[in-house]
């Protein structure tokens, strides 16, 4: 090898060290983000030795579909787990202190005390509070369902905002991709922001992507509906004002096509969207329309029948609506939950009497059971504890038994919510390990070790030293020359 060979291959050398510390530096400065992709330099061998002829990206499309694909699932299940537990607070603490079957259990024991003692005053009274409680309880309860979905709602409407502006940046950054991929620029980092924005845009909605020619990339949902293809699509939406029983919310559209709410407690939901529908839209309706029954099946158990020939219908009793008729039929009435009420015939704070519970009679002399007012008549009181337990028709789209007592389909109503969100309680768990993990192996791969990058620089370290001896030599060698050439 000639001088001019060594010198050449000694600069030629330093200049690749000086690249592959740059790069090191890089990795070892982005080692803790997570979006992130190790760099490394690539090498050929020329007449001029070995020269950096361009920057590869560590990259695994496997890993990184499976990625996105468990961080959309662990996204939903996480949303539907939170919007039962918002449910689940409604009802009261671990205890279901709030719940109607509570509330309706402790006021059967009243009627029960007061049954054994039906000329206590007190008694009366306290079996009309504890009745007033329960009317408070399902109105409030109703109350709360529907501020659970109008909050969704609104939830919803953010993110489709926070879509719209990924799938923008999306747009933007996918041009740069492709353009400095066409010009031969290195695009690394580009292609960092572009995997930072999918997984981004995978927690809310389910994606799936299509890598074409030039990095050019297309983003389809987890059901095959457009998200980005050259352009991004729009996604819209429209919230609601507010919501009551009956009332449905409005869907969400991706490029024109509505967006399916998510199933089941172990959820189908790809992204926080679907899971938010499936609050909004499938759970919270199914309580309310428990609630709804709970309450007529009140109103139906005490209401008033008439005692004389007259064949008079059914009036309401101990509790009644703002329907004010007793409803007829094992169908939900929807938001009768919501406007349920002592009767105020029977509040004494009202003008009325509580002693109309153990005699009847709150709709007129035909509806009395006791027309003399025997202050141990117990006849009707027994036959309210009993009906409570007795077992009526409910209406199936309820989601619960149809055939039940009222105090056993409120419990029932409690127990349902409660294995729907420990079921998805267990799913999260799953789902997250599995998230996690996939993360972890897509990181293994494709992100940074400060281990190997330390490893590489000191043998980097250990070559400039080798190539700027060389130099030395060199340097020597020619001086050594020149001094002999006179």
């Amino acid at each position: 090898m000639s001088l001019s060979s060594a010198i050449n291959s000694a600069q030629t050398s330093l200049s690749n060290y000086a690249t592959q510390t740059s790069i090191l530096s890089r990795n070892i400065s982005n080692a803790s983000n997570a979006d992130y992709s190790r760099r490394n330099a690539a090498l050929a061998t020329s007449l001029n030795g070995a020269q950096v002829v361009s920057i590869q990206r560590a990259q695994d499309e496997v890993l990184f579909r499976k990625s996105i694909s468990s961080t959309s699932t662990a996204s939903g299940q996480e949303t539907l787990l939170a919007g039962l537990t918002n449910l689940k607070d409604i009802y009261g603490g671990n205890d279901y202190e709030s719940a109607p079957a509570t509330l309706i259990a402790n006021m059967r024991d009243t009627l029960s005390s007061y049954a054994a003692k039906p000329g206590e005053s007190t008694l009366a009274q306290t079996a009309i509070a504890d009745a007033n409680t329960v009317a408070i309880g399902l109105r409030d309860a109703s109350a709360a369902v529907q501020d659970v979905r109008f909050q969704t709602d609104q939830e919803i409407s953010r993110q489709v905002h926070t879509l719209n502006e990924l799938l923008s940046a999306f747009e933007t950054n996918n041009k740069a991709v492709y353009s400095g991929t066409q010009t031969g620029k290195d695009v690394s980092a580009e292609l960092d922001e572009r995997d930072s924005l999918i997984k981004k845009i995978s927690e809310i909605i389910g994606v799936t992507t299509v890598s074409r020619t030039g990095n050019d990339m297309s983003i389809y949902t987890s059901d095959g509906i457009t998200l980005f293809e050259t352009v991004a699509r729009p996604v819209t939406f429209e919230a609601s004002s507010g919501f009551a029983a009956g009332v449905e919310g409005k869907a969400i559209y991706v490029d024109g096509v509505a967006l399916a709410p998510g199933e089941g407690a172990t959820t189908t939901a790809r992204g926080s969207l679907q899971a938010l529908l499936q609050i909004r839209d499938v759970y919270a309706p199914t309580i309310q329309d428990q609630l709804d029954e709970v309450a007529r099946a009140l109103i139906v158990t005490f209401a008033e029948k008439d005692q004389s020939a007259a064949a008079l219908p059914d009036a309401p009793g101990l509790f009644t609506w703002s329907g004010g008729a007793v409803p007829s039929g094992a169908t939900i009435v929807a938001g009768i939950a919501a406007t349920i009420t002592v009767n105020p015939a029977l509040v004494q704070s009202l003008g009325g009497n509580p002693q109309l519970l153990r005699d009847g009679g709150i709709n007129g002399a035909a509806y009395s059971s006791n027309p003399a007012g025997n202050a141990g008549f117990s006849s009707l009181l027994d036959s309210y504890v009993l009906a409570l337990d007795s077992p009526m028709a409910f209406d199936p789209d309820a989601a619960l038994s149809t055939s039940v007592g009222v105090l056993d389909f409120a419990a029932d109503s409690v127990g349902w919510l409660e294995l729907n969100r420990s079921e998805a309680d267990t799913a999260a768990e799953t789902r997250e390990a599995t998230r996690y993990r996939s993360a972890e192996a897509l990181s293994n791969e494709t992100g940074v070790s400060l281990d190997e990058e330390l490893s590489m620089l000191l043998q980097l370290e250990q070559s400039y030293k080798a190539s700027a001896r060389l130099i030395s030599v060199v340097d020597e060698m020619l001086k050594a020359l020149m001094a002999a050439a006179g």
